[in-house]
C-alpha cells in the first residue's frame, strides 16, 4: 500500500478571540454545574451522577485552559512587538541577514 501524501499544502490555522472563548465556555461549564446542583438526588437515584461531576471538571480544565491561552496570547504579542522594533518577520531573522 503506498503512502498518501497531500496534494497540497494544509491552511494557516485560524486566529481569532482564544482567551475570549475559553473564558465563555469555563463559565458555561460552571454554569451547568450550578443548575445541576438542586438535582443532585434525582442524578443520583437515576445513575446519572457523572453528569454533575463533569461539569465540574470541565469548569476546571477551563481555568487551566484560561491561564493557557493567556500566556499564548501575551508571548504572541511580545513577539510581534519584538519583529516590529526590529523590522523583520515574527517568524525569526530573515536570510538576507548573513
Amino acid at each position: 500500500m503506498a503512502k498518501w501524501t497531500p496534494t497540497h499544502e494544509a491552511p494557516e490555522p485560524l486566529e481569532g478571540p482564544i482567551v475570549p472563548t475559553i473564558i465563555g465556555g469555563t463559565i458555561l461549564w460552571f454554569v451547568l454545574f450550578l443548575a445541576q446542583l438542586p438535582f443532585y438526588g434525582w442524578f443520583d437515584d437515576h445513575g446519572h451522577l457523572w453528569w454533575v461531576w463533569t461539569c465540574l471538571a470541565g469548569a476546571g480544565l477551563g481555568l487551566i485552559g484560561i491561564w493557557y491561552v493567556r500566556g499564548r496570547d501575551a508571548a504572541l504579542k511580545r513577539l510581534a512587538a519584538e519583529a516590529a522594533t526590529e523590522g523583520s518577520s515574527p517568524v525569526g531573522p530573515s536570510p538576507a541577514a548573513d
